[in-house]
């Protein structure tokens, strides 16, 4: 938009009505006064300024307007029919302005400076917006840099803890075997046994997420019963949990279409957590219902719970509560793991969680395979 400042109104109303004739979005201010308040309340590529006005003249305006950052990218012209000497127009430069006519004003000559003008600020917007989003990119492989900084040395630790204890209870393995301490020998085994499976737990979530990043998980889509597989699950953590409690509510009889390991993957790292992250308690709730052929599927637990801001984050490569970092061990990637899967099979996956009352996580994915439903030119695109 054009602001055009004269005090006289002919000048005004001639010079709005040839611009708009050009198809320029035009307002006007009848003082430097007015002009100013118009420039805190609008956005002007251009200000057209008479420099001979009562109470304020064009250059005291251009002064103050070069003074507002919300003007900053707004160019001026100064007009003028009595201030035409070089001392005049030199001033007009310093005062802000990158432009000086002096009248009568050729308005052909006007029209091709404007539309410069215009050409001048949307290269400079554009500009300005190819440098924000570089330093947004910028910023943004910072953060992805210092994430797997953070990551790798995680990883590492992780990865070194089970393992030097598988390390040190074969070395105690070992000592009762030749002191022929049978019982005490298989103790240690067990225990050794317990860690090897912690260190697989981690290996294989590292090789998903590294097929992840590649696009190479695989999904082995089939019909298979859903009710079955989360009573898989919840038998193989009642086993390793033996101190919790883990109810089943609900049933379903429909066979679903899915990855049954994949999804079954999901529904333990749910109970892993929910166990993991609610110390102190002994139950875990598994609701799986059907509705508008979905299968809805939660685990909840009443342990530390998630405050609301870090909810939405709770599913991000790499995210770990900083306040329970310490407390608990993890890389910060099975829930990433469980959202990616979850998106292959066209659903949905969430979590409510009130803090210090517990969490429900939960996904919803349709139990039908929704491709065979759509026609073939919504699979494979049309060509019009």
């Amino acid at each position: 938009m054009i602001l055009i400042v004269d005090d006289r109104p002919e000048n005004l109303i001639s010079l709005q009505k040839v611009l708009q004739a050009h198809n320029f979005e035009v307002d006007t201010a009848p003082s430097g006064e007015e002009a100013l308040k118009k420039v805190l309340k609008n956005n002007y590529v251009l200000i057209i300024l008479d420099v001979q006005m009562p109470d304020m003249d064009g250059f005291e305006v251009a002064e103050a307007v070069s003074g507002f950052s919300k003007a900053k990218d707004t160019a001026i012209i100064f007009l003028s029919a009595v201030n035409t000497e070089l001392r005049f127009i030199t001033k007009g430069y310093e005062s802000g302005g990158l432009d000086y006519i002096t009248k009568p004003v050729d308005i052909n000559i006007l029209l091709l400076k404007i539309k410069t003008f215009y050409r001048i600020y949307e290269q400079n917007r554009k500009l300005n917006e190819i440098q924000e989003k570089l330093l947004e990119e910028i910023e943004f492989r910072k953060q992805a840099e210092h994430k797997k900084d953070e990551f790798i040395s995680i990883a590492s630790h992780e990865l070194k803890t089970p393992l030097t204890s598988v390390k040190g209870y074969i070395q105690l393995l070992q000592r009762s075997l030749n002191k022929d301490d049978k019982a005490l020998a298989q103790n240690h085994l067990d225990k050794a046994s317990i860690q090897l499976e912690k260190l697989n737990e981690l290996i294989v979530d590292l090789l998903d997420i590294s097929k992840i990043e590649s696009g190479k998980l695989k999904f082995n889509m089939k019909v298979f019963c859903a009710d079955t597989m989360v009573n898989n699950a919840i038998e193989m953590m009642q086993q390793s949990n033996p101190g919790f409690t883990i109810n089943k509510l609900g049933k379903i009889h429909e066979m679903i279409y899915g990855d049954e390991m994949r999804l079954e993957q999901v529904v333990i790292n749910f109970i892993s957590n929910a166990i993991k992250y609610a110390p102190g308690t002994n139950q875990v709730n598994v609701t799986i219902n059907l509705k508008d052929d979905k299968l809805y599927l939660a685990v909840k637990d009443f342990g530390i719970g998630i405050s609301k801001e870090q909810q939405h984050k709770i599913f991000d490569k790499f995210y770990r509560i900083e306040e329970n970092s310490n407390r608990f061990n993890g890389l910060g990637i099975g829930l990433y793991i469980c959202s990616e899967i979850i998106n292959r099979h066209g659903g949905k996956i969430g979590v409510n969680s009130v803090p210090d009352e517990g969490s429900e996580f939960y996904f919803i994915i349709p139990i039908h395979d929704e491709t065979k439903s759509k026609p073939q030119d919504e699979l494979h695109g049309t060509i019009n």
